[in-house]
């Protein structure tokens, strides 16, 4: 095996290139997995619209390159003599927040779609899961997003009986929308702009959808949930649960203008400076916010449904890129509207 391998990395506003580092050491306690596909997050899109990573994130400083991927998903080449769970050949996906060297993709060391990963102090269940050669890698690689969009709906802790509206048909919308549907939630709507992103919401289970661009969003709620009303009696749909997967001041402000009595409002997309919140409309609806970040335990809680329900999940990607094409793979995800979810392939069969 060579001592240099291929990693994708920034190189400027909206530029990435790959270049050649030195292929890890596989340690005792390590494994290493040659990546076979890595989806591009919005965190990625983030990285490339700054240039780089922030040498102190949440004050800024002077902008270094940063390895991009942290949804990845690859095949174990060699194992350290002191892992015993873990073999040559098994088929993982990764805990991109389980490496010792930082976050994978975010940050740290490593990234997703380096040709090889290390799996620092590899254990099955906290750094990485297994899963069947009967999912492809494409697919497998949704485990990372797909673990965010159901921390969010069990952040949401919606019952059968409730009526939910997920504003964003991209990828964690999506997610939740099945998540939503799999835990049995008998009445899900999704809002988006974009048609395409609509008739996939009604593919993967959506009960009915919204463009929230053309249609009156309450009225349309109102009409497919019945009519209730918030605190002070003025009407409102029977709404129960609104979810913000796109993170636009829109979904925040028609979501408090909406809210009956009662009504929660899960927040999972990142949310970009916005106008001020109509706090008397909150409290007119006793509205509950509940954020929702991450996975604190859901990471491969996933994996098996993932696998069960695998041409459901499939669906949420739209592009499938080599990895000899990744600039074209970050120009897709970097154009508004050009794609829902871009998985970049390592694996000449799994385009």
């Amino acid at each position: 095996m060579s001592t240099e391998m291929k990693s994708v990395q920034t190189a400027g506003v909206g530029v990435v290139e790959v270049v050649d580092v030195p292929r890890p050491v596989t340690g005792p306690r390590d494994v290493l997995v040659r990546v076979r596909a890595c989806g591009i997050c919005g965190t990625d899109v983030a990285f490339l619209h700054m240039g780089g990573f922030p040498a102190h994130a949440h004050l800024g400083g002077e902008l270094r390159p940063i390895v991009l991927g942290h949804e990845s998903a690859g095949e174990v080449v060699e194992v350290g003599a002191e892992v015993a769970d873990l073999k040559t050949g098994d088929r993982v996906v990764v805990n991109p927040q389980s490496g010792n060297s930082g976050v994978i993709g975010c940050g740290g060391a490593q990234g997703g779609m380096n040709e090889y990963l290390l799996i620092e102090d590899a254990v099955v269940g906290k750094s990485v899961a297994k899963f069947p050669d009967t999912v492809p890698f494409a697919v497998a690689s949704l485990n990372e997003p797909m673990a965010v969009a159901l921390h969010c709906v069990n952040r949401s802790e919606a019952k059968p009986a409730d009526r939910v509206i997920v504003f964003g048909a991209g990828p964690i919308g999506l997610g939740a929308t099945i998540w939503l549907k799999l835990r049995g939630v008998e009445h899900v709507v999704v809002a988006d702009v974009i048609p395409e992103r609509l008739e996939k919401a009604l593919a993967v289970g959506a009960d009915a959808v919204v463009n929230s661009a053309t249609e009156d969003v309450t009225a349309r709620l109102t009409e497919l949930h019945g009519q209730s009303a918030n605190a002070l009696g003025q009407p409102r749909p029977g709404t129960d649960i609104y979810i913000d997967a796109a993170g636009v001041p829109a979904v925040i402000n028609t979501t408090v203008a909406s809210a009956k009595w009662g009504a929660k409002l899960v927040m999972v997309a990142v949310q970009k400076p916005s106008d001020k919140v109509d706090l008397g409309g909150m409290l007119r609806s006793e509205l509950t916010l509940v954020a929702s970040q991450g996975y604190p335990t859901e990471i491969f809680e996933v994996t098996p449904q993932l696998v069960e329900h695998q041409e459901r999940f499939a669906r949420i990607i739209s592009h499938r890129v080599p990895y000899t094409e990744v600039a074209r793979a970050f120009e897709l995800a970097l154009t508004p509207g050009a794609a829902d979810k871009v998985v970049v392939t390592l694996d000449d069969h799994d385009q």
